[in-house]
């Protein structure tokens, strides 16, 4: 496409992410989508949205299935086709590569596309049990490992061939947190030191209480439409400009490497080339931070330094907000919080937020191109995407 939009966002919501009790899933994306229609009140979702993409890991949490018709009714979008994806933790990531496709394709103008999971009201346990589903289970699963202990393992063989140090991981906490304590709508908004992270208790060594994401409630979503319409509903559009998405194996065990996704890295040079953009060129970057060492992995593996050189990235303050390259400046799936479902949608808000100049204390001056990185699983699945301020 050689950078030309694909698609223009037109507007986005987001629920209060955290413990949001007594509310269920589908009250939940309501509340996204309510933001999203107020956002931009040119806009008619009776009239204007023809389609409801929408990204939810799993029907565990809430015993409920049919997600899609589900949410299309309680975001007042009855009768509208409405499709779940399921991608494990980029559920929504690939819900916005469907409705890409429905834009692309001619047969919608405009469509939603979102994310929503409901977690807090199961025990840890559960919700680890759940959560493993997304990873290999007669090989990974049915032998006890969990999902901290395969990111556990990518860290292990990060610090072996790199030198990677549990002070780097955790200093991708105190950067996130940091982040965090200035969204309203993050579930943690509170700073936290370096000593404190480096001395919470170990969840599967190297990593720790603080380099680990949490079970979080919340939805997202954002509304898309032909770039040739967006001025009809609003003065500041954001253009998606590059897409992809990519798979791995299921298993961890069976990759060619532990240090590197190979899954992210083909979709990122899809969006890349599409976009006509460098690495170089990003502004920002909303990257999956289900642990530490996954954002440190993703720097790499975007082309944000070479391989072995995330951990002094981030040691060189440069993925800061105020640095050459702020990277999660939402919280992040750290501070912000990790709804499995909603977090692709969630880093596409982040962005429309950032392009148009509204994140207030967290926003980076005179931003022109940004970049959300989602995972699913272990990094079986992985989808980038490219956006430019129109």
């Amino acid at each position: 496409m050689n950078g030309k939009p694909l698609v223009s966002i037109v507007s986005a919501g987001l629920s209060k992410f955290g413990k949001l009790e007594g509310l269920y899933a589908r009250e939940i994306f309501a509340l996204a989508a309510k933001e999203a229609y107020d956002r931009c009140p040119k806009l008619n979702p009776k009239k204007d949205i023809k389609a409801l993409f929408v990204g939810q890991m799993g029907e565990s949490y809430e015993h409920q299935g049919h997600t899609g018709a589900t949410m299309a009714d309680w975001a007042g979008l009855l009768h509208v086709p409405a499709t779940r994806t399921e991608a494990a933790c980029a559920s929504s990531g690939a819900a916005l590569r469907a409705g890409i496709y429905a834009v692309l394709s001619g047969l919608c103008d405009t469509v939603m596309v979102g994310g929503v999971e409901k977690m807090t009201h199961r025990s840890t346990a559960e919700v680890t049990e759940y959560l493993a589903m997304a990873s290999d289970y007669p090989f990974e699963q049915w032998n006890g490992i969990t999902f901290p202990g395969l990111f556990a393992l990518m860290a292990t063989a990060h610090m072996n061939a790199y030198g990677t140090t549990e002070k780097d991981l955790s200093m991708v906490a105190v950067k996130n947190h940091y982040h965090g304590s200035m969204n309203p709508k993050a579930q943690i908004q509170k700073e936290i030191t370096l000593e404190q992270a480096l001395s919470s208790r170990v969840v599967a060594w190297p990593l720790k209480l603080y380099d680990c994401s949490l079970i979080t409630d919340g939805a997202s979503c954002i509304i898309i439409t032909k770039p040739e319409l967006a001025r009809k509903y609003t003065d500041t559009p954001v253009h998606i400009i590059g897409s992809g998405q990519a798979s791995d194996t299921i298993g961890l065990y069976e990759r060619e490497s532990f240090t590197s996704l190979k899954a992210a890295k083909i979709a990122a040079k899809q969006a890349y080339e599409m976009a006509a953009v460098k690495p170089e060129d990003v502004d920002l970057a909303e990257v999956h931070d289900c642990f530490t060492i996954a954002e440190i992995i993703a720097y790499e593996d975007l082309g944000f330094c070479k391989p072995g050189g995330g951990g002094k990235l981030v040691e060189s303050g440069e993925t800061r907000l105020g640095g050459r390259l702020p990277v999660n400046t939402s919280g992040g799936l750290k501070s912000k919080g990790h709804p499995v479902g909603a977090t692709g949608t969630a880093q596409a808000y982040e962005m429309y937020l950032q392009l148009t100049g509204q994140a207030d204390k967290r926003q980076v001056r005179d931003a022109e191109v940004g970049l959300t990185h989602n995972l699913g699983g272990s990094g079986a699945t992985a989808a980038v995407h490219v956006y430019r301020r129109a």
